[in-house]
């Protein structure tokens, strides 16, 4: 029996638990979330199998504040079940708001189901790449039946949103030819290999109705890929890119009048002065459908700091608009993630996205902020690593030179010492006005006089 999507009632007028609840999180009315929903501009990754588990409903969207996807998942060469449980726990105790599980390996079903079981945040998937296993890895092999066949799999498992590459056609493969890396998507590859194979359109974009009818069946999400993403950025924002980016904006619409709720996935290396074009460009296309995007990162010259090049790229789509952002861990392009990479992965894209949120004037948004400085500015050691993104990390670097008790009421660290710290001193300069003018400062004209 079909369970109305969010979008169907939110266009009913209906405002669902879920709703409520993406709702007290985030500070705003029932209703802004239902018109949100109901406008397309804000998704509820919330399959219905998931939510019988132990899903915390949220929201994402312009109206909201911007979150942040974490991706976990082995690969043919390491990690099983507990490995990725492990990630998964690291992942969301840090702050990642979804997880996307990107298996390429063995036992894919097991680690979902263990995965989807444990999560209280939205799991994402590329269904794709379970099917390519179960084909022994040659995707021409790939019939559209066993596409569907793998995302309805995936959707009874609990899958909160899937990433399918719908956009990409025959059409624009001759647009990749002169690029510097040419189609880095591994989804998007595989679909061009396809084509190219059987000299046929893509059978995702030509059974677009049917997954339609299958994600909406449980209220899956559609994270529309972008296959013909730059993945450097010589090939940032060319002519293959964007015509995939019309076709998205199409079948954004056309997810729409099914009844199903979509967000557009976007390009991962764009530098600085192109990213708020893109950002722009995708909202106007797509009619405000929710952004999500990896990274961008805005340079390539860092492999094993890309956590960092491309939170900086995060942080401007954020300010710009974008509604959730993809983290890259310090092993990009270099290997699979380890449980350290992730932690360094999620809290770069947790600084990244509250900046964003402080820059767009999210109500409320830096009041965590003033709070750290305040505690900063008290020498009050104790409180400012509570409010600290990673309150283990402060406090380790902290007592790496002062771990004795007494120095967490000292009022200064080993940076500065007791005689040259500015806030030491400042506290000082104000002691020294109270006691020489009733509290103010002296004036520079009246010093002067």
């Amino acid at each position: 029996m079909h369970v109305s999507t969010q979008l169907e009632q939110a266009r009913e007028g209906i405002v669902s638990p879920e709703m409520e609840f993406v709702a007290q999180r985030e500070s705003l009315s029932p209703e802004t979330i239902r018109d949100e929903v109901a406008a397309g501009r804000l998704v509820i990754p919330a399959n219905v199998n998931h939510l019988s588990q132990r899903l915390e409903p949220m929201g994402i969207g312009i109206a909201v504040k911007c979150k942040i996807n974490a991706n976990i998942g082995n690969s043919a060469v390491t990690s099983g079940v507990d490995g990725e449980l492990e990630k998964l726990h690291t992942a969301v105790h840090y702050g990642a708001d979804t997880v996307m599980d990107l298996s390429t390996g063995k036992d894919i079903d097991p680690i979902r189901a263990a995965i989807i079981a444990a999560s209280p945040v939205p799991v994402g998937t590329v269904p794709i790449y379970q099917m390519l296993e179960e084909l022994g890895g040659e995707i021409e092999d790939m019939r559209p039946q066993h596409f569907l066949d793998m995302v309805e799999h995936q959707a009874q498992q609990g899958v909160d949103y899937m990433t399918i590459h719908c956009g990409v056609l025959l059409e624009h493969l001759h647009l990749t030819v002169n690029r510097v890396t040419g189609i880095v998507s591994r989804g998007g590859s595989l679909i061009a290999k396809w084509m190219m194979a059987h000299q046929k359109q893509n059978p995702l974009y030509e059974h677009f109705e049917d997954l339609c009818d299958i994600m909406r069946q449980y209220d899956v999400t559609w994270s529309l890929g972008d296959g013909l993403r730059p993945g450097s950025i010589a090939d940032a924002s060319d002519e293959a890119q964007f015509a995939e980016l019309d076709v998205l904006g199409e079948l954004t619409e056309r997810g729409w009048a099914k009844g199903t709720q979509v967000m557009v996935e976007g390009p991962g290396h764009i530098p600085m002065h192109e990213i708020e074009m893109n950002i722009k460009r995708q909202i106007e296309v797509c009619k405000g459908a929710p952004f999500y995007v990896l990274g961008p990162l805005v340079t390539d010259i860092a492999p094993g700091y890309d956590h960092i090049t491309s939170a900086i790229g995060a942080a401007m789509a954020g300010w710009s608009g974008a509604a959730m952002l993809c983290y890259v861990t310090p092993k990009e392009h270099l290997g699979l993630p380890n449980n350290e990479d992730v932690r360094e992965g999620v809290i770069a894209y947790k600084i990244a996205a509250h900046a964003a949120d402080v820059a767009r004037g999210r109500p409320h948004a830096q009041d965590r902020d003033d709070a750290l400085s305040k505690a900063r500015f008290e020498f009050d050691w104790n409180e400012q690593f509570r409010l600290s993104l990673d309150p283990a990390r402060a406090r380790e670097y902290h007592d790496e030179t002062l771990p004795q008790d007494t120095f967490k009421s000292a009022h200064f660290c080993s940076m500065c010492g007791p005689k040259y710290c500015s806030m030491k001193i400042t506290e000082d300069i104000r002691k020294m006005a109270a006691e020489q003018n009733g509290g103010q400062l002296v004036q520079l004209e009246k010093a002067k006089e």
